[in-house]
């Protein structure tokens, strides 16, 4: 965070959950216009939202508060929790069971999407795979190649997690071959020290 302002603004607000400009200008010892300005740079940056109350006539006020975004940049001990349990599955299980759960939560998550795959041009497929990519913090892209369909993915949402755990790879690749209902290979990945994930698709003749 640039400014040691916001990051106050930030704080007072997670400890109090909702303020207005007023209570902001008190607790950080600034005037009400230098909230407002810091709370509006903020608002663009999405670590903070408002809210308009009305208390019966006159004029509304507004409540601020903090997004999920901005509490993400809040220490957390959620990555130890969950490495934790996953050092338990896995002392419990065999590398090929823990390969299949990793593959039921792709499909799970493929699942939860309203709109199905199926019957669906393959072009819309892949437009509509990418998307679900995006979505679950991939930030994908496609390209198509001869013979097959090339997925980029530029990010990893759990990416600190696979440096301890690399079986988690498992879940993008299986996230793509849920949502096609067609074999993918993984041609590059982060983890290995790649610019980015890389996987391949192949397509039939007349597919596409």
């Amino acid at each position: 965070m640039a400014s040691t302002t916001r990051e106050t603004i930030l704080r007072s607000l997670r400890e109090q959950g909702q303020c207005t400009v007023k209570e902001l200008a008190e607790i950080v010892g600034i005037s009400p216009v230098s909230v407002r300005h810091h709370l509006s740079h903020l608002q663009v940056d999405r670590l903070v939202i408002a809210e308009e109350i009305r208390h019966g006539v006159g004029r509304p006020h507004h409540m601020f508060s903090l997004t999920e975004e901005a509490l993400e940049l809040f220490p957390t001990r959620y990555f130890r929790l969950i490495s934790r349990l996953l050092e338990e599955i896995k002392d419990g299980l065999s590398q090929k069971q823990v390969e299949t759960i990793f593959k039921r939560i792709a499909k799970s998550i493929t699942e939860n999407y309203d709109e199905s795959f199926e019957n669906l041009p393959m072009e819309e497929r892949f437009q509509r795979l990418v998307s679900l990519l995006s979505n679950e913090g991939f930030d994908a892209k496609y390209e198509k190649q001869k013979g097959q369909i090339i997925i980029h993915m530029f990010s990893c949402p759990y990416l600190k997690l696979v440096q301890q755990h690399p079986e988690i790879c498992l879940v993008g690749q299986a996230l793509i071959s849920e949502a096609l209902a067609l074999p993918s290979e993984r041609i590059t990945c982060i983890y290995d020290g790649d610019a980015h994930c890389t996987f391949s698709v192949p397509l039939n003749a007349g597919d596409w």
